[in-house]
This record gives structure tokens, C-alpha cells and sequence, in this order.
């Protein structure tokens, strides 16, 4: 199944191969009447599957990620006649124990250990902490290979356990809301606003494809921000816009973000 060029003309150059790969596991559903399972996708991805699910009456999707609110969820593409349950999806969570009180472990080196062990992307979930402890989510079917795999996180020794749902650590959020008066919702007057560099910085990281919109790498500094964007900056931090309050006395827009800067 082709995607229809009318649909392709709705949405940005790219989340096209995303959409031709959606296309594809539709028509799978369809052609095969049967439910399709989707590696992790994150809520834009998920967004734009909903669209495309929803143009058929004999399909539906449903999503889950491992707990409430997840990030990166699988998405099953199924006929009417199935009902979906959890166990469905094949998520599996698993804990990583390490020398606490001697080592540190950031988000990003447990992700470029997990894809430096040969896996996709897309098999892996959220990676959560409560500051301390640290677990990740990830599909059933490559738990053995990951706990058998890995068992250094940068210079730290670490053991991988498949651990139960009732012991997922509480989220921690680490965001802060941050209220602001902007001349524009432009992309590259946000980035440099939110994390106080220039607007010449600001335009250098997207133009040079440090920033992601909506988790898709975007290019165009110009781009008008609308509520609930989310940006990702590499090195800064992420943004996520959450009201747009109106006017101030002097004509600026008054907004606000929820902002999480690296450390």
C-alpha cells in the first residue's frame, strides 16, 4: 500500500519514511487480518500512526509503554474482533544494579551502551531513575540477549535483572516550569532564549541538525512553535511548550515551558 500523496503533502519531509513504514504494517493488519506489533515509537510517531489507523473503520490501535505516561510505547495495529491486554504488547523491564555509592550513571550512556550492543533503537523504551537507581524498558524477546550482553555501563561494572512491574522506581521529573516574553514563537528565538545563548547559536544547532522537534531532526530555524512542541537540544536540554498566555503591555508573547537542562 502506497501512502496516498494527499496525506504526504500534510506533514513534514521527515516524518515521511516514517509514515510509508506505518503504511506498511497497516496494510500487514489488513491484507492479513490479523494484530501487528510495532517496536517502540515516541508520541509524535504515535500521533502520526493514529492518523493513518484511524482512516480505516475495521482497524484500531492501541498503545503501552510499560507505566503510565510512557515516552516510547509499542503500538498494536489490530482488526475489530481483538482486544488487546498488556501482556500483548511484550514489555519487559529490566533493573540495573551498580556501586551506587561509587559510580554515577547518566541517561545517555545507558542508551549508547544499549545500542552499542547491537540492537535498534526502536527496542528500547524509557530509561527512568529515581536518582539513584536506574531501569529501562525494553521488547520481551531481547531481555535474555541484553542481561547476557552487558555488563559494563562506561567504566562502571553493572548486572542487568528482568524485574516485575510492581517494582517500577517513581519517576522522577526533573523539569521546571519556566514563564517567559518572547518577540516570536520561532524556533531559533526559543532555543536561544530558554538556554541564554545567541540567536546565531541558537540557528547554528538546527540548521547543523542538533535539534529535534517533536523527536524528528529539524532544520528550520523560522519554524513557528505551537503548544505542546516538544524540542530536544544536543548538549542543552529539552523544552517543552506548554501555554501560550497572550500579550504582555509591550506587545511580547507571554509563554510557558517546561525546561530540562542537562547536567
Amino acid at each position: 500500500m502506497t501512502l496516498d500523496k494527499n496525506i504526504q503533502q500534510h506533514f513534514r519531509k521527515d516524518e515521511l519514511p516514517f509514515m510509508h513504514q506505518s503504511s506498511d504494517l497497516i496494510n500487514q493488519a489488513l491484507s492479513e487480518y490479523r494484530p501487528i506489533l510495532t517496536g517502540f515509537v515516541n508520541n509524535q510517531e504515535l500521533y502520526l500512526l493514529e492518523i493513518l489507523v484511524n482512516r480505516y473503520d475495521d482497524l484500531k490501535i492501541s498503545s503501552w509503554g510499560g507505566y503510565k505516561n510512557a515516552e516510547m510505547q509499542r503500538a498494536i495495529i489490530y482488526p475489530l474482533y481483538f482486544e488487546p491486554q498488556r501482556k500483548d504488547f511484550e514489555v519487559s523491564i529490566i533493573s540495573i544494579s551498580y556501586p551506587i555509592k561509587f559510580a554515577t550513571l547518566k541517561h545517555s550512556q545507558i542508551l549508547g551502551t544499549l545500542m552499542g550492543s547491537g540492537i535498534e533503537r526502536n527496542v528500547i523504551g524509557d530509561i527512568i531513575t529515581d536518582k539513584e537507581q536506574w531501569q529501562f524498558f525494553v521488547e520481551a524477546n531481547m531481555v535474555d540477549f541484553l542481561v547476557n550482553n552487558v555488563n559494563h555501563i562506561g567504566r562502571t561494572k553493572v548486572n542487568l535483572t528482568e524485574d516485575l512491574p510492581d517494582n517500577i522506581l517513581q519517576v522522577n521529573n526533573d523539569a521546571k516550569t519556566v514563564n517567559v516574553t518572547l518577540p516570536s514563537l520561532r524556533l531559533d528565538v526559543v532555543v536561544a532564549s530558554i538556554f541564554n545563548i545567541s540567536r546565531s547559536i541558537a540557528k547554528e544547532l538546527i540548521i547543523h541538525d542538533k535539534v529535534r522537534l517533536n523527536w524528528f531532526t529539524y532544520d528550520k530555524p523560522d519554524y513557528i512553535l505551537a503548544v505542546h512542541d516538544l524540542i530536544s537540544i544536543r548538549g542543552f536540554g529539552r523544552v517543552r511548550f506548554n501555554k501560550n498566555n497572550g500579550l504582555s503591555k509591550k506587545g511580547k508573547l507571554k509563554v510557558e515551558f517546561d525546561v530540562i537542562k542537562n547536567k
